[in-house]
């Protein structure tokens, strides 16, 4: 007797955890029609996020008439719509000096992780003026930030070849990404017309 009581116990507290799974299984063993239940939510991951991410974005300007902003970022090519961008200045003047304007706008679909002004800020003003006073290496550093194809935060970790002929690797997931050794993605998932951009607190150097 006691066994069997304490066997109905257990299968009245499955049943209270399913939320109605027995009541269901009664009805079908009843004869009447049996319980349907909703479909489980979709749930978002890392490779279906839509929208900017990381503390960084707080920094891009809101007003959708501005440059800068995302939604005006999204309507021009990626030398274009960094240049609007206030974080990217210096990374848009080094563009320049290595006349990769535009290379980079009329490039079909890339992945760009972007310095902000504070990446190269980084780097001691010696060091980064003799990289800009030579256009071979500089060309060389920025393509080495550059991966063909437009990846998605799903698609981000793993190691990448660089428009530059290195190798470059990133590694995380969700919204926490490092894009080689050091550098930190600050703002992610940024939408240009041919590219993806992802702004790094730090310059990614090409191996020697």
């Amino acid at each position: 007797m006691r066994t069997r009581i304490l066997a109905s116990l257990a299968v009245a507290t499955v049943c209270t955890l399913a939320l109605g799974a027995c009541a269901g299984d009664s009805a079908d063993e009843a004869g009447g029609a049996p319980a349907t239940s909703s479909p489980p939510m979709a749930t978002t991951g890392p490779a279906m996020m839509d929208g900017e991410f990381g503390p960084g974005c707080a920094a891009v300007p809101t007003d959708t008439a501005d440059p800068g902003s995302f939604a005006a970022m999204a309507k021009v090519p990626v030398a274009t719509a960094a240049s609007g961008n206030p974080m990217l200045s210096t990374l848009v003047s080094a563009v320049k000096q290595a006349d990769l304007v535009d290379s980079l706008n009329s490039a079909d679909g890339v992945t760009v992780f972007a310095p902000t002004n504070d990446a190269f800020a980084k780097i001691p003003k010696a060091d980064l003026d003799k990289v800009l006073a030579d256009k071979k290496m500089l060309s060389g550093v920025l393509t080495y930030h550059v991966v063909p194809g437009k990846l998605a935060p799903g698609q981000l970790a793993g190691p990448h070849k660089t428009l530059q002929g290195g190798m470059v690797t990133v590694t995380g997931s969700g919204t926490d990404f490092k894009v080689g050794p050091a550098a930190t993605v600050v703002c992610g998932n940024v939408q240009t017309a041919n590219a993806v951009v992802y702004l790094v607190d730090s310059v990614l150097m090409p191996p020697s």
